[in-house]
């Protein structure tokens, strides 16, 4: 894209969406709008696309990007955690598919009042609808170092959790850490890179913890994997593309859990649960970028992509 934004495996996307004319389709994550491009190109003359976004500056910025689809593109400014509400009153209750791509923007990456990136920096805001709910500076402010130690290992995976709380706590008495710049300088002078991985910034999963924590997008993700059901009619399809193993996790769940069918304990020898398979997984799980694609675009090289088809009840 001209703007500097690039799909994430849009090609295998596309395969397994398989937008026809006429047809319905959500895109939950709208960011940059290059998947929600390609399902209008592909659905011409008269599929339409629900686009979502809780970041308004996605938003307007779609909304003018392709603007030359006119009526056949919906846009909202919703948290993709409210699809099962929001998609039935644009009249979007029954589609054909559900795309979350659930990876910052580049955009977002590189707005220096968000406090999104490390090397970006700006104010420590971090929310996606800066309209709605407490900045992550408040969090590096008020949480106690067990607290801030959980939740960098909760939603992080950080190993050294402990030592950047204690830091955390200890500058936060002498200066408020309320920008990206200062919160990645106390993190890298706590746990400084490892020989061999100077590449990776130390404060690269405290950031990621702090991002999950504000936007709450790991229930944001569960809520939106259970509102799916719902919402994909008979064989319509479901493709989410995740950039971390907690996210991918709560997939590869979701997706197992509704391939099964009878939950009751072998005990019982005759089924009560009345349980029946609700999806099927499509393809391999996970796609994964070829080296080209990452070559192209180093962002994508997290990225795992798994889909799953609506069955009939």
């Amino acid at each position: 894209m001209e703007d500097g934004h690039l799909p994430v495996l849009a090609e295998e996307v596309m395969t397994i969406l398989s937008p026809r004319p006429g047809s319905l389709q959500i895109d939950g994550t709208l960011g940059g709008g290059g998947h929600t491009e390609r399902i209008l190109e592909a659905s011409t003359p008269d599929g339409r696309v629900l686009g979502l976004d809780a970041d308004p500056a996605a938003v307007a910025r779609v909304k003018a990007r392709l603007a030359r689809f006119g009526d056949r593109l919906v846009v909202r400014q919703a948290d993709f955690r409210d699809v099962g509400t929001v998609a039935p009153a644009a009249g979007f209750a029954a589609v054909d598919g559900l795309l979350l791509d659930l990876g910052l923007s580049s955009f977002q990456l590189a707005d220096a009042d968000r406090g999104f990136g490390i090397r970006t920096g700006g104010p420590l805001d971090m929310r996606f609808d800066t309209s709605r709910g407490a900045p992550a500076s408040e969090l590096i402010a008020d949480l106690d170092a067990a607290a801030l130690a959980a939740l960098f290992r909760r939603y992080g995976e950080e190993p050294r959790a402990d030592r950047i709380a204690r830091a955390i706590v200890r500058e936060r008495s002498v200066a408020p850490i309320d920008t990206a710049e200062r919160l990645a300088a106390v993190v890298e002078r706590a746990a400084p890179a490892a020989p061999g991985r100077r590449r990776i910034h130390p404060a690269t999963r405290v950031f990621q913890a702090l991002r999950i924590a504000v936007n709450d997008e790991l229930g944001a993700l569960e809520a939106a994997l259970a509102a799916a059901m719902d919402l994909l009619r008979p064989g319509g399809r479901l493709v989410v593309l995740s950039y971390h193993s907690l996210e991918d996790r709560i997939v590869k769940r979701f997706v197992a859990a509704e391939r099964k069918g009878c939950i009751c304990p072998p005990a019982i020898p005759v089924c009560v649960c009345g349980r029946i398979p609700r999806l099927r997984a499509l393809g391999p799980q996970p796609v994964v970028p070829t080296a080209d694609e990452v070559a192209a675009n180093p962002r994508a090289r997290s990225a795992r992509m798994r889909a799953a088809e609506r069955l009939a009840a």
